[in-house]
């Protein structure tokens, strides 16, 4: 075999080696069960609460009653104070989560934070009349409501899909034989 030969050989197995470094490392803290299942949860909230932030937002640029948009700003409360609850299960399993998982929930935090601020805000707008709710710094909290919820539920999406896929890369490494245990 010649050394150039060998050389790449030797940059191929490094370079395998380096793909399942992280696996290593990350497998070194499993994840905790509980935190996965509260976390699929807290994705579906976050659905849910993206849908009716966008349908509240779209009341921004059309002339709906008061009613509907009291009853839809307390659908969007309500999803914020049930994630808000599985915030706090999440926070308090936090020291039995992975290092993905802790990272997931610190990163969830101020966005519930401000969602739940930016509600506050919008309720009392409406809570003024039909004069303070057509404003624009009430049609600013909508629509950022409308943003942020959003940009959680991707966030929270990408981390459960992250989450999954880790779990199936390791059952294959182990399938296959190449875990560096």
């Amino acid at each position: 075999m010649t050394n150039q030969r060998r050389m790449y050989m030797f940059a191929a197995s490094c370079l395998v080696a380096a793909m399942f470094m992280p696996l290593s490392r990350a497998a070194e803290v499993p994840d905790s069960e509980q935190v996965t299942k509260l976390l699929a949860d807290v994705k579906s909230d976050a659905y849910l609460l993206r849908d009716d932030a966008q349908l509240m937002e779209s009341y921004t640029r059309s002339d709906i009653s008061l009613e509907t948009q009291k009853r839809t700003v307390e659908l969007v409360k309500s999803h914020v104070n049930a994630m808000g609850k599985t915030l706090a299960e999440l926070v308090a399993a936090k020291d039995t989560a992975s290092p993905w998982q802790v990272a997931a929930i610190d990163r969830i935090q101020p966005f519930l934070r401000e969602l739940a601020d930016n509600t506050t805000q919008a309720i009392n707008y409406i809570n003024g009349g039909p004069k303070n709710y057509k404003t624009g710094e009430y049609k600013d909290y909508i629509e950022a409501n409308a943003d942020v919820a959003a940009g959680l539920f991707s966030l929270i999406s990408d981390f459960v899909d992250y989450g999954n896929h880790k779990n199936r890369m390791q059952r294959l490494a182990i399938k296959l034989e190449v875990s560096n245990k």
